[in-house]
This record gives structure tokens, C-alpha cells and sequence, in this order.
């Protein structure tokens, strides 16, 4: 029986779909739109408009059932509820790695850790130093944090050319860059963690682990448990986003179901961590994170007196402890600790590579700013943080572009 053809209208609109869908795939295509994004977001921040900027951010939305209300601003609803899903992309990217990539070797896995630690320590000291005395000293923590949504998106921008691993290298050192400046911000800018919501974060863990036992792979039977550990976060003031770190490491790497149905499409034969990372990544780079850039990229420099001394070293060292000490500390302790022998670089990462992630960890926005906001409670030093902040992260990305096409036509020639 001879074999039926398609129609042309079909072919065409699979093409066409094929095509759309290789298109939002590009890191690079995504990279630029979460700078464009970012770029729009300041120049309305310092535009005739800018009131409408920040208002936009603080609507009110509420979730009502029944009596509960949970009621928050826009910017709360974009920071905290949709960058978690965000994060659960990265926790399943490096899940992957960990189960048969650049991080099953533990002395590859332990690298990004000391230079994150590295990448921590320096820019606190380094801001300190210029800042020893007064009430600017309580800013040595702006410097610390690195935006992972922006420092990823920059990195997209150099294409495949850079291999995977840095990547990996990248998210795993800003997840734990993260996590530590949450500890910061427990311990040091505010009255402590709420240790009950620990126990109805584990109640959530509990819930997806017994998913796992009992062989559940659909994506949607995780929402519920994935809010239960989101809510418990919340509740014991760590940033909730986390979440989505747990959940993505803890997505199962192998298939739910192993059947020999030769109807089961290729699909279901798929891992979870595959099949949902792929189905999220669109979503993810076309939405949530220019959304996120468009909601945090908005700092506005006039309105800041620089004339006193105060508010120019708070500025200066933010910006210096952003550019110089991410990139010192996260190359020395890394170099440290490879020559040593305690960790060794991830196969297809040499020290151009960790030359990059070091530029690129001084990318800081939003943990940079809001711990400058808990830091600061003098306008005038605050705005200062900000300043230094945007300073030290355009100086970053520039930086990092910069270097980061020169290794990229190295690689090249060398190929």
C-alpha cells in the first residue's frame, strides 16, 4: 500500500514550528532579550515616567480563598513566585550534572563551593577596607551576591562556543553564592530564621519523596508539594525561591516508568529531569527572566548626593568589591585550591574559562540591592549602595563580554 504524503500546508506548519522551536532554544537569542529587557527597564527608571516605573512594581494582587488572603506587590509576585520556577530549571540542570556530568567527580563538584566561599569573602573584606568605620561598614554584604538570572543571560550571549561545563560551573557557584547570602541575611540583617517553617518545608520533601516511591512522573502531580516547601521557606524568612533548587534536585534522573510498550511514546520514556527542563526552558528565557529583569534592572542614579565622603566610598566600594574582589576571590581560591589538590577543573574548563565565571560573578542586582535596602537605613547611602551596584554590574558585563570574546576566538584558532 503505497505511503500517503502529508499535505504542504502540514509540512510547511511543522517546519515552521520546528524552526520556532529550535529559535527560542538559542542561549543567545534569550541572553539578548534579558539585556534588552534590563536596558528598557533603566531608561524608563530615569525617564519623565519613572514614577510609573516604581508604582507598576507595587501593585497590589491577592490570592483569596475563603477567608486567606495573600496579598503582595507585583514585584514580590515576579521576585519570588516565578523565579522559582527559574531555579527549579538550574536545580535540574545541575542534577543532571551531578548524576553523569562535570559534577559526579567530587573534587570537580567541590570547586564551585571554594569559589563561591572565595567570591564571598574577598568583596567583604575588600569593601571593608574602604569602608572600616560608621555606619557605611554595615554595607560589607552588598557585595557579595551574584544575580545568577543575569550573569546566565550574559553568558548566553557568547553563544555555544563556550563549553557547557562553564556553565555548570557558573550555576552551581551562583546557587551556593546564593544560598550563602541568604545565611548572611538571616544572621546579620535580621532577627533570625523562623525555624517552624523548616518542618513544613520537610512535610513538602516528605510529599516528593513519596511521589518518587510510588512512581509518579507527572509534572503537575509536583505542584502541590513544591508550594508546601515554597510556603515553608517563606515562613522561615530564607528567600522561598530555593524551592525550586530542592525540587530540581531532587527531579528523578532516570524514567518513571520502565515499560516495554512499544506504544510509549518517546516521551514518557523520557527522564523527568529531561522531559520538564526542556518543556520550562522557553518559558523561563522568553518570560520569567525578562520579566524579572524588566522589574529589577530600574535604578534610578539621580536623586543621590555624592558630594559628602560618606556616600562616595559606599559607591566606590561596592562598585571596586563587585568587579575586583568577585573576580580575585572566586580565581585565587580556585587556583588555591586545584594546586593543592583539593579540587581539579571540570573537563573543557581552563583558566580562561574561570577567568569568565570570576568577571561574570560581579554581576550583582537584586540579592545586591536588597541587602543593600536591609543594610542602609539612611536614604542618601543607600541610593549610594544602589549606584555602586549598577556601576559594578555594568562594569562586570562589559568585562565579561569583553574577555569573554577574546577566549571564545582563542578557542577557535586553537580548534
Amino acid at each position: 500500500m503505497p505511503e500517503r504524503k502529508l499535505p504542504r500546508v502540514r509540512i510547511i506548519a511543522e517546519r515552521t514550528f520546528a524552526a520556532l522551536e529550535h529559535f527560542l532554544h538559542i542561549e543567545a537569542v534569550s541572553g539578548a532579550v534579558l539585556l534588552a529587557a534590563a536596558a528598557f527597564a533603566l531608561a524608563w527608571a530615569n525617564s519623565a515616567m519613572a514614577d510609573s516605573y516604581h508604582h507598576l512594581w507595587q501593585l497590589s494582587f491577592a490570592i483569596r480563598l475563603g477567608g486567606f488572603i495573600f496579598d503582595h506587590p507585583l514585584h514580590f509576585w515576579i521576585n519570588d513566585v516565578l523565579m522559582t520556577v527559574f531555579f527549579l530549571v538550574v536545580g535540574m540542570e545541575i542534577r543532571r550534572e551531578v548524576h553523569e556530568g562535570a559534577l559526579t567527580d567530587l573534587r570537580q563538584a567541590l570547586l564551585p563551593v571554594a569559589a563561591a566561599l572565595g567570591g564571598v569573602l574577598v568583596p567583604a573584606l575588600l569593601y571593608l577596607g574602604l569602608n572600616g568605620a560608621g555606619p557605611q561598614r554595615q554595607g560589607w554584604a552588598v557585595p557579595t551576591a551574584t544575580d545568577i538570572a543575569f550573569a546566565v543571560g550574559v553568558l548566553a550571549l557568547l553563544g555555544k562556543s563556550i563549553p557547557g561545563n562553564i556553565r555548570i560551573f557558573l550555576l552551581a557557584l551562583a546557587i551556593i553564592d546564593d544560598i550563602v547570602a541568604v545565611l548572611i541575611i538571616a544572621f546579620f540583617y535580621s532577627s533570625g530564621l523562623h525555624y517552624g517553617g523548616f518542618a513544613v518545608a520537610g512535610l513538602g520533601v516528605v510529599m516528593v519523596s513519596s511521589l518518587h516511591i510510588i512512581g509518579i512522573g507527572s509534572a503537575y502531580a509536583y505542584v502541590l508539594p513544591g508550594a508546601v516547601i515554597w510556603a515553608g521557606l517563606l515562613m522561615t524568612g530564607v528567600h522561598p525561591t530555593l524551592a525550586g533548587v530542592v525540587l530540581g534536585l531532587m527531579t528523578p534522573v532516570m524514567p518513571m516508568r520502565a515499560s516495554k510498550n512499544p506504544l510509549d511514546t518517546q516521551r514518557e520514556m523520557l527522564p523527568p529531569v529531561v522531559r520538564v527542563q526542556a518543556a520550562l526552558h522557553p518559558w523561563v528565557a522568553y518570560g520569567v527572566m525578562p520579566l524579572f529583569a524588566l522589574a529589577n534592572a530600574g535604578v534610578t542614579v539621580d536623586g543621590v548626593d555624592l558630594s559628602r565622603s560618606g556616600p562616595q566610598w559606599v559607591m566606590a566600594g561596592v562598585a571596586i568589591a563587585l568587579v575586583a574582589g568577585k573576580f580575585s576571590g572566586i580565581v585565587s581560591v580556585s587556583w588555591l585550591t586545584v594546586r593543592l589538590g583539593f579540587c581539579r577543573l571540570p573537563p573543557g574548563v581552563d583558566w580562561g574559562g574561570v577567568c569568565l565565571i570570576g568577571l561574570l560573578g560581579g554581576i550583582g542586582f537584586t540579592m545586591s540591592i536588597f541587602i543593600a535596602m536591609l543594610a542602609f537605613e539612611d536614604a542618601n547611602l543607600l541610593g549610594a549602595a544602589k549606584l555602586g551596584v549598577l556601576a559594578g554590574s555594568v562594569i562586570a558585563t562589559a568585562s565579561g563580554l569583553g574577555w569573554g570574546t577574546i577566549y571564545v576566538r582563542g578557542r577557535r584558532r586553537q580548534a
